[in-house]
């Protein structure tokens, strides 16, 4: 994922008003940040039934529905099974024949569904359409960690819904995760370490100078943008 994508889905996550209005920018964005993809949709098994929380406008109506109503199809397998489901051309594809004819009735050619790991929800899935066969191929690997970013930007606002904080909350909470990732990165460059062993690092010294993660990860990121001012001038 480019830094841009990233930057785009916090931004997303700090203005957003609630889970509804989040999930509905995370598919528009989707559609444009993965190549390829017209339509995306987001599936998610509550109350022991698959439903779709958001879509974005290209997305033919029923697309999803026939394939709960079917019991079968790639987003419905990716769901429930935890494994990615890629169909270059749904017009060369057996496993979902009655799926696949209605799919391509509605002007889809190639579909991409990628589960999404969400805490408490057992099935859940990140579905990309496209008009052409193999269109999607070129942002398979976008698409993935698209999926992954979507998933822990998911799961924050779940999170933030389940403990009733307020506005304010959610945001200091996404700000606080922003200005880690920043720190973790800067100490992955200056060290030549992986991000693991960077937060781990920063953990490390935050206990020992009894000082919280984010106020620490803040200090780093200051003194590196003050420094980095500095040598410009």
């Amino acid at each position: 994922m480019t830094p841009e994508m990233s930057e785009t889905l916090d931004q997303a996550m700090v203005r957003g008003n609630g889970l509804d209005t989040l999930l509905r920018d995370l598919t528009d964005r989707a559609v444009r940040d993965v190549p390829g993809a017209v339509a995306c949709s987001i599936t998610v098994r509550r109350a022991d039934r698959l439903l779709t929380l958001a879509g974005s406008p290209g997305l033919p109506n029923g697309l999803d529905l026939r394939q709960y109503e079917y019991g079968s199809g790639p987003c419905v397998t990716a769901a429930e099974t935890g494994t990615e489901q890629y169909v270059p051309d749904l017009a060369a594809e057996d496993r979902w024949p009655e799926y696949a004819r209605y799919a391509l009735a509605a002007g889809v050619r190639s579909v991409l569904a990628v589960p999404l790991d969400l805490e408490g929800e057992p099935s859940a899935a990140l579905n990309l359409y496209a008009e052409d066969a193999n269109s999607l191929a070129a942002g398979l690997s976008v698409a993935r960690v698209f999926a992954a970013r979507v998933a822990d930007a998911v799961n924050t606002a779940l999170r933030i819904e389940r403990l009733g904080q307020s506005a304010t909350d959610v945001r200091t909470a996404l700000l606080s995760r922003s200005v880690i990732d920043q720190a973790i990165g800067i100490l992955m460059a200056r060290e030549r370490i992986d991000a693991a062993q960077a937060l781990d690092r920063l953990r490390r010294a935050s206990q020992d100078r009894n000082v919280k993660l984010r106020d620490l990860c803040d200090q780093l990121v200051t003194r590196t943008a003050h420094g980095s001012s500095g040598r410009r001038k």
